[in-house]
């Protein structure tokens, strides 16, 4: 039978073949296959010899020549860009087959092309050098990958916590690292990386990290001092820690870390056991951090022994210790809308956003939280795509009093006309500098990238250029007081800016500094260091290209003074 049906489908494939080659010689002797392109403008005799330029990277303002061919015709009727930014012709030494021109001041890598008569015709690449390079000795090659079989695997980095010995944790959606996770021994969301990007799990022991839900961490949060010290809170969405048992799923999206990364864990004897033939399940293993929401955590704070968790959840989860068994757990809930701050054994503080007469939280943000930041005194800032808070006007963002309620000498004002995506504090420079897709800040024009003073009025020296072709989603500023800016925009006011830009304070471009190319991706956050050379930058995110390199979601650059 199935020879049958193949020996059918070939008789109507060649049938279909000879019926169209019929049909096509009918067209040919009928006249009608007249060339479509006909009426065309004829190409300029023009072409480029040199096919790369000489040195490999230059400079912006460098005099450049690259040899052509049958440019004369057009001597006085052509432009030469370098990545759409107009290149001044050096006439004098610019004939028939040679061009010679230099490199905008402003210009960033990529094609250089010649116009003329409304035909362009594309030279080299021109790799135009500057202060900012990818760092040649991170050690980073495969990076954060996942290597799930669900066909929507996510492998990104949200969070990157620096440890007092020189070495990083990072924390995000990943489950292999480096190429090091196998199926039994995922990387599930946190590894530890030296200071200069190797993988290590020196000192540390992760296990199979975060699993149940999204498995993914979102936010770690080292410790500083207390009877905790040194341990990490880590929030994201997860329901277990080293484990895929079902029945030790009971973690809800946050949970305490030991200093060497194991869970910081609890044994319980005197369990209730409904099966009392299996003697085990007297005891119990339980998270030391007995807290947990019922949505996912986006950033966590500690500030005075305490833990201000942030995200979009409706119910603080606590578990009720009395009356849960091995298998089975029970807890209390709270409702606490998208803030709660717990006490180190994970209880709920009820003197933050807590209303104890209605015995639930305030209304909280009528929208999301995209992004946080805690100030010095403990002041939560949030940002997102909300217009009120707490049922008070603040327009995508608010700043918390240390009680919960809205900070109204937050001096914000009108806020922003649409959603703010990302919120910086630079304590070097005492500024905060947002991101997003907002076009006026406090009835000052802004394109997706404002410059605020502590106290949030706007800093009146930062006048930022229209952003087109895309938005801006992560903004932060460096102890130099220059601004990183990153999005799918593609134009900074005139000039070519393919998802990546370095500002000046004042919001101009800062010459020197937009030497890169194309960018790729989404930045979640950065960490600055010092350097007798100026600073270096690790970024982390969903970072897919940056300047011709594929950094697999961590990168760290070179910042030259």
């Amino acid at each position: 039978m199935l020879t049958n049906i193949k020996y059918k489908f070939k008789l109507f494939l060649f049938g279909t073949i000879c019926l169209t080659t019929a049909f096509v010689s009918c067209k040919k002797e009928k006249g009608i296959g007249e060339d479509p392109y006909a009426g065309g403008k004829k190409p300029l005799d023009l072409t480029f010899v040199s096919k790369t330029i000489e040195p490999d990277v230059v400079n912006a303002g460098d005099v450049l020549t690259v040899r052509v061919k049958g440019l004369s015709k057009y001597i006085n009727d052509f432009k030469v860009y370098v990545n759409e930014i107009e290149a001044e012709v050096v006439t004098a030494s610019t004939n028939d087959s040679t061009l010679t021109f230099k490199v905008p001041l402003t210009a960033s890598t990529g094609s250089m092309w010649i116009t003329s008569q409304g035909q362009s015709f594309f030279g080299p690449i021109v790799k135009v050098g500057g202060k900012v390079s990818v760092d040649a000795s991170w050690k980073v090659i495969n990076g954060a990958t996942n290597n799930s079989n669900n066909g929507f695997s996510l492998s990104t980095i949200y969070d990157i916590e620096a440890l007092p010995g020189g070495n990083y944790f990072l924390g995000g959606a990943f489950n292999d690292f480096e190429l090091n996770g196998t199926e039994k021994l995922p990387i599930g969301g946190i590894a530890q990386i030296l200071g200069n990007g190797a993988y290590s799990t020196s000192g540390v022991n992760f296990g199979k990290g975060a699993g149940g839900a999204d498995k993914s961490i979102y936010s770690i949060t080292r410790i500083p001092t207390g009877s905790q010290a040194g341990k990490y809170i880590i929030g994201g969405s997860f329901t277990s820690f080293n484990s895929t048992r079902i029945n030790r799923q009971t973690l809800n999206n946050v949970a305490r870390l030991n200093s060497n990364g194991t869970l910081d864990s609890l044994i319980l004897r005197n369990v209730i056991n409904p099966k009392p033939q299996e003697t085990y399940k007297n005891g119990d293993t339980i998270s030391a951090f007995n807290a947990g929401v019922d949505g996912f955590i986006r950033k966590t704070f500690v500030f005075n022994e305490q833990v201000y968790l942030v995200g979009n959840f409706n119910n603080y989860k606590r578990m009720y210790l009395p009356n849960s068994s091995y298998d089975e757990k029970v807890y209390d809930y709270t409702r606490m809308r998208q803030v709660v701050r717990v006490n180190m054994d994970g209880s709920m503080d009820s003197t933050f956003h807590y209303n104890k007469s209605t015995r639930q939280s305030a209304i909280g943000a009528n929208g999301v939280i995209l992004d946080a930041m805690m100030q010095n005194d403990g002041k939560l800032i949030l940002v997102g795509t909300f217009s009120t808070f707490n049922g008070v006007q603040a327009n995508r963002i608010v700043r918390l009093n240390l009680d919960g309620s809205v900070d109204n000498s937050f001096n914000v004002g009108s806020g922003a006309n649409s959603d703010i995506i990302s919120i910086r504090y630079n304590a070097n420079t005492n500024k905060i500098v947002v991101g997003g897709t907002f076009t006026s800040f406090n009835g000052k024009a802004a394109s997706g990238i404002n410059l605020l003073n502590a106290d949030g009025s706007n800093v009146t020296t930062f006048t930022g250029q229209p952003i087109t072709g895309g938005i801006t989603n992560f903004v932060g500023q460096l102890n130099n007081g220059k601004i990183i800016v990153s999005g799918s925009f593609n134009k900074y006011g005139d000039y070519l800016r393919q998802g990546f830009m370095v500002l000046e304070a004042n919001g101009q471009l800062a010459v020197g500094y937009n030497n890169t190319g194309g960018f790729q991706g989404a930045i979640y956050d950065m960490i600055e260091t010092s350097v007798a050379t100026g600073s270096q930058v690790i970024l982390v995110g969903d970072i897919l290209r940056f300047n011709g390199v594929l950094p697999h979601n961590i990168i760290r650059l070179n910042f030259a003074n």
